[in-house]
């Protein structure tokens, strides 16, 4: 039957109900399906633990206390010395009982077997203190009272000492509809008669996975529901049935299923019973507040309304469906066209469409099939069907759409474009040999053309290209470069300066006329250029009488003086700058020499472009200020401290001998000078000199620096972090060895970045020897480094590490979905760290938590532990013990 709502009143159809809930579920950092059971009996005691805190708040004491007095009941641990014979007592509260079905059949025999006599003997014996010393005594559990729902727990899941993993208990238990627990009670004056109320069924061998099934009684009718997840079905009669639930698969070693009486069942798969006090069952009156069967009520009806309407639908779509079928079935048979009859063309996915009984038709659509010109292409014929001009009128007379294709849309001009594409692809290969023939043989006179050398590698590569793309056919004839596609030429290919050029466009100038390099080109004869113009008919033509640009040999001469003047300039700073060219014996702030009383500063940024220029004069651009202003605030102010300079802002700066100042002033212009003073004052000793800026220092700007400095690590926008997985408390990778983790391409980067760029320089390189310069950083990212080592300040990638884009205001639980994407790795199972501190609050933001772009995050997960071993053909996957970890049970 379908499902229905089922609201009951019921505590005990509530408790079963809620602990059917704990279904098996599938790890969310793994694609792979890896399942552990989140165990019934567990998920049983959390939400009856957080159901009794949540409801201790209310004023109300019946609300307050409803968990109490429904199911929770007491026993005593009672231990008596065999020796003097005193007896201790411990009373303890349960809401369920936990029984052994190990080596029993009956539910009688596991409830006598828990509550049986235990000797504490040897060394487990016990400390009394009317003796004050260790006796042997005896031990049990003696029941004081029972709730009204009596929840019963069958120990289905037990360790395996031989594999060390657990294993179900398929063995069946026999359970009967009545059960009086009167003989296991301590106080027999009162009933104690039970009503099977719930049964709950676990299905699957393993004990990793399965699936559960819960079985309520309605206690106002006495009729049987199966809750089978979103599925509640009403069983036959009033008798529990659970022949469906005990098929499972096959096994050879399964026991035949024994008989069993009236009222009583056996289940080899029952994990969980629920008793009813049969006394207050009887009695039962339940009084629903009137908003709460209002909310009942209303939910009822909207149900019904929504069946209502899904059964209308059905009835809509079943009348559809026969009309479209009927139709089909008209039309079918005249849809092919007879020969000499009039037809249409029609879109094959529309007729698709419409042939599909299930789904509406939309609108014929035939724009796809058509060319440039708005007719039918003729290489969309595949993906067209030709019908009869009787069912295409009735098509768009009913459905609509177009534009209508009739015998006469096929486009005459695309197919005569196509009959030319398909002659020259046939003529191709022969004229490919022709011209690389007739390319063999030099061409006098002035009756050839110019053709670039790129062009003429290219050009059958180039060719086909356009052919197989008709479409550029009549606007674009000269055979558009594919920059998506690579050329079967690779070599040719790469020595394209520009890979989009079309043929011949390689020799044109910038103003549009004959390149100056004769060596990018070269004569062809006019039989040659013939054949070539066949498949390029708009490429640029060039007679081998036209000069090249007259406005590109201005510009060359011009170039050439430039150069010229460059290297001169170059030499002559060289000469005049030596020891500031090459690095050698620059002064430094923290070792200054007695006799020097002061030292200039200049931008760090202004020697490495200039060293740059000497290198290369004829690449690079001359130097010829100095723009210090970078250096000061707004208010004129140095934006340095001496302590800053000698540290994490040596990078910004270069110092200045004097003598090299007097020189620096005569070649560059220089906007504003800065420098520092060294002063001994009367009576100060020699290790406590005066150190004077001028300017002086701006502590107002100083300190707006570094809180912006601050600031931009805390308020960022799509930075890069790098978040790098650890095992067993040990990076992936040693941070010590970076290079040894980096990939090939990787490390020829770093061998690159490293590389000096004057090294090609016979001056530079006999000066230097093998000193390398260092690199200048951003203020933001300034680091410590020893002089004379460049070092590289690209992040180092290592296996096992992964670039995420963040933000500083999102959450650190952004963070971690964001990784789960990453490594596969739950939020949950995520365990995240930086710089040694643990990150543990959801709820802050990057920012707050320390987390500045460019810096590491460290994720140790929970990883599971797979075990491959196969019982009864089931793969088992043993996953840690996590439990509901996670989820609202456990509060975080």
């Amino acid at each position: 039957m379908s499902p229905r709502p089922f609201v009951s009143t019921s505590s005990s159809c509530l408790h079963c109900c809620r602990t059917a809930a704990g279904v098996t579920s599938i790890h969310p950092a793994s694609s792979k399906r890896w399942v552990w059971t989140q165990d019934a009996q567990e998920f049983s005691k959390l939400f009856m633990s957080l159901l009794e805190d949540t409801l201790s708040s209310q004023k109300n004491p019946d609300v307050r206390d409803i968990v109490q007095k429904q199911f929770c009941g007491e026993y005593a641990y009672v231990t008596v010395c065999n020796q003097c014979g005193r007896e201790s007592k411990l009373i303890s509260k349960f809401y369920e009982l936990e029984l052994n079905i190990q080596g029993h059949k009956q539910l009688s025999d596991c409830i006598t077997e828990f509550l049986k006599e235990e000797k504490l003997e040897g060394d487990n014996r016990y400390f009394c203190e009317t003796c004050q010393s260790k006796q042997n005594a005896t031990r049990r559990i003696r029941l004081l009272s029972l709730p009204c729902t009596l929840n019963l727990q069958l120990m289905r899941f037990v360790f395996d000492r031989q594999t060390g993993h657990k294993k179900k208990l398929n063995a069946y238990i026999e359970f009967s509809e009545l059960l009086d627990m009167e003989p296991f009670m301590e106080d027999k004056a009162h009933d104690f008669v039970y009503e099977l109320s719930a049964v709950l069924i676990h299905r699957g061998v393993s004990a990793y996975s399965g699936h559960y099934i819960a079985h309520v009684r309605d206690p106002q009718t006495g009729e049987w529901y199966r809750f089978n997840d979103e599925e509640i079905e009403k069983m036959e009669g009033k008798k529990l049935q659970l022949g469906a639930e005990e098929d499972l698969e096959p096994s050879k070693s399964q026991a035949r299923k024994p008989k069993s009486g009236k009222g009583v069942y056996r289940s080899r798969n029952g994990y969980m019973l629920v008793y009813r006090l049969q006394s207050q069952a009887k009695s039962l009156t339940v009084e629903i507040p009137a908003f709460l069967q209002g909310l009942v009520e209303r939910d009822n009806t909207r149900f019904e309304e929504w069946c209502n309407e899904m059964a209308e639908m059905r009835k809509q779509s079943v009348a559809r469906g026969k009309s479209k079928h009927e139709e089909v079935k008209e039309l079918y048979q005249k849809l092919p066209a007879k020969a000499g009859c009039p037809y249409d063309f029609v879109s094959l996915e529309w007729l698709q469409q419409w042939l599909d009984e299930s789904t509406l038709p939309k609108p014929i659509d035939n724009t796809a099939c058509l060319c440039s010109h708005g007719k039918l292409h003729p290489d969309k014929i595949p993906i067209v069907k030709r019908i009869s001009e009787s069912v295409a009128d009735y098509f768009y007379k009913r459905y609509g759409g177009g534009p209508r294709l009739t015998g006469k849309a096929l486009c005459k001009d695309c197919v005569v474009e196509r009959c030319r594409v398909l002659r020259l692809k046939n003529q191709l290969n022969e004229d490919y040999k022709t011209v690389s023939n007739l390319l063999k043989v030099t061409t006098k006179g002035d009756d050839g053309f110019w053709v670039g050398k790129s062009s003429l590698r290219s050009w059958r590569q180039l060719a086909l290209e356009q052919l197989d793309d008709p479409e550029e056919d009549g606007d674009q004839s000269n055979g558009k470069m594919n920059g998506d596609t690579k050329s079967r030429d690779e070599s040719s290919t790469e020595k394209r300066e520009e890979e989009d050029l079309k043929f011949n466009e390689d020799i044109v100038c910038p103003h549009g006329n004959l390149c100056i390099s004769e060596n990018e080109r070269r004569v062809v004869s006019r039989e040659t250029w013939d054949k070539l113009q066949r498949y390029f008919r708009s490429a640029p033509e060039f007679p081998s009488s036209r000069d090249s640009c007259s406005q590109c040999k201005i510009l060359e001469r011009e170039g050439e003086e430039n150069e010229a003047l460059h290297k001169m300039m170059a030499s002559e700073q060289k000469a005049y700058l030596p020891n500031l060219f090459q690095d050698k014996n620059r002064p430094c702030l923290s070792i200054w020499p007695e006799e020097v009383g002061e030292l200039y500063i200049v931008s760090k940024f202004f020697v490495e472009e200039w060293r740059k220029f000497v290198r290369r004069p004829t690449r690079c651009s001359p130097v010829s200020s100095i723009g210090n202003r970078e250096l000061l605030c707004p208010h004129g102010g140095l934006m340095f401290t001496f302590a800053s300079m000698t540290k994490e802002d040596s990078k910004l700066i270069a110092l200045i001998w004097p003598t090299e100042w007097e020189k620096i002033q005569k070649l560059f212009v220089v906007d504003h000078a800065i420098r520092v003073i060294r002063r001994r004052p009367a009576g100060a000793t020699l290790e406590t000199p005066l150190y004077i800026t001028e300017p002086e220092l701006c502590l107002d700007c100083r300190e707006g620096l570094l809180c912006q400095q601050q600031r931009d690590l805390r308020e960022y926008a799509q930075a890069t972090i790098y978040v790098r997985k650890v095992v067993d408390n040990k990076k992936v990778m040693k941070d010590a060895a970076p290079e040894l983790n980096m990939s090939s391409s990787e490390a020829e980067e770093e061998k690159e970045e490293t590389r000096l760029e004057g090294e090609q320089d016979p001056d530079f390189n006999q000066a230097n020897s093998n000193a390398k310069r260092q690199k200048v950083n951003p203020p933001n990212y300034a680091v410590y480094q020893r002089p004379g080592i460049r070092r590289s300040t690209r992040h180092r990638k290592v296996r096992g590490e992964k670039a995420l884009l963040v933000s500083a205001n999102q959450t650190l639980k952004d963070l971690k979905i964001q990784i789960m994407h990453a490594f596969s790795v739950a939020p949950f199972d995520q365990n995240l760290s930086i710089d040694g501190t643990i990150l543990t609050d959801d709820s802050a933001t990057l920012g707050s938590l320390g987390v500045t772009p460019e810096s590491v995050v460290l994720l140790k997960a929970d990883e599971p532990i797979v075990d491959y071993a196969a019982i009864d053909d089931v793969m088992q996957v043993c996953m840690p013990e996590e439990g509901f970890k996670g989820t609202g049970l456990l509060g975080h």
